[in-house]
């Protein structure tokens, strides 16, 4: 049956169907109870085709579900945390780490820097550059061997806003779960082992709310966006080819907070 499972990228695997498969976690307990017992055959049978689609729709269910809640995350954080760690005003960094990055970003970027004089009186303006500096950099730093940690840290950052944004859901599918598995051993349908079921439900519950938290997600955001703004120190990416110096537009696109990770 292997030969039937789809090949998902180590991002895809760890950051988004790993998440669809906690949430769904007392569902598949409760499939697992009832085709227990079952000739084997059968399961096989649907497995080939059905667990493909599935798996794919579940991944495709916790990235689209993640997205969804991304823009009031970083509206609660004040913005992108790769913007507002390069703000002046901002303590991440020490003011010497921050010149060498706003160097680098600007050489990088071909154009200048703002100062902390031009960030104070027109904020706006500055972020359009520090968000031009995140996109470039994000841009620049895809290479999983290269970047390692930050690819990590990236996908640390999409399994937490993945799961957290099936928190409810997977709660609400739980309670579900546990009221109908008890409904049946109420009226005794017939002999079915939901031992499992409710140990599983209880320890998933548990873990949701204890864990799978807003602060945990933003934790992590920003861990993200404190390695990318840490690769301007980078031999690999300081052997970038500068931009063409030419007048910048802004675009919506990048603006957009999915930019944070996908």
């Amino acid at each position: 049956m292997n030969r039937f499972l789809p090949k998902f990228d180590r991002y895809t695997l760890f950051a988004r169907l790993f998440p669809a498969i906690i949430a769904a976690a007392p569902a598949i307990a409760l499939a697992w109870a009832v085709i227990a017992g079952k000739e084997i055959k059968l399961v096989q049978a649907i497995a080939g085709t059905a667990l493909t689609v599935l798996l794919m729709v579940f991944a495709d269910i916790a990235r689209r579900r993640g997205k969804a809640i991304e823009p009031r995350l970083i509206e609660r954080m004040g913005g992108l945390p790769s913007v507002t760690m390069l703000r002046h005003r901002d303590m991440t960094f020490d003011a010497a780490t921050k010149a060498r990055m706003h160097a680098f970003l600007a050489e990088k970027l071909a154009e200048p820097a703002p100062t902390a004089e031009q960030e104070a009186a027109v904020p706006e303006t500055a972020d359009d550059f520090y968000r031009r500096a995140g996109n470039w950099l994000r841009e620049n730093t895809r290479s999983k061997k290269k970047f390692d940690i930050l690819f990590n840290e990236n996908i640390t950052y999409g399994y937490r806003r993945n799961l957290f944004a099936l928190k409810w859901p997977a709660l609400v599918l739980n309670v579900l779960i546990v009221i109908g598995s008890a409904a049946y051993l109420w009226l005794q349908a017939g002999p079915l082992d939901l031992l499992p079921v409710f140990v599983i439900a209880f320890l998933h519950a548990a873990y949701l709310a204890i864990f799978s938290t807003r602060s945990a997600v933003e934790e992590a955001s920003r861990i993200y966006a404190r390695q990318l703004l840490l690769s301007t120190e980078s031999t690999e990416l300081r052997k970038q080819p500068l931009a063409a110096a030419k007048p910048h537009t802004r675009k919506k696109k990048a603006e957009e907070p999915g930019a944070l990770a996908t």
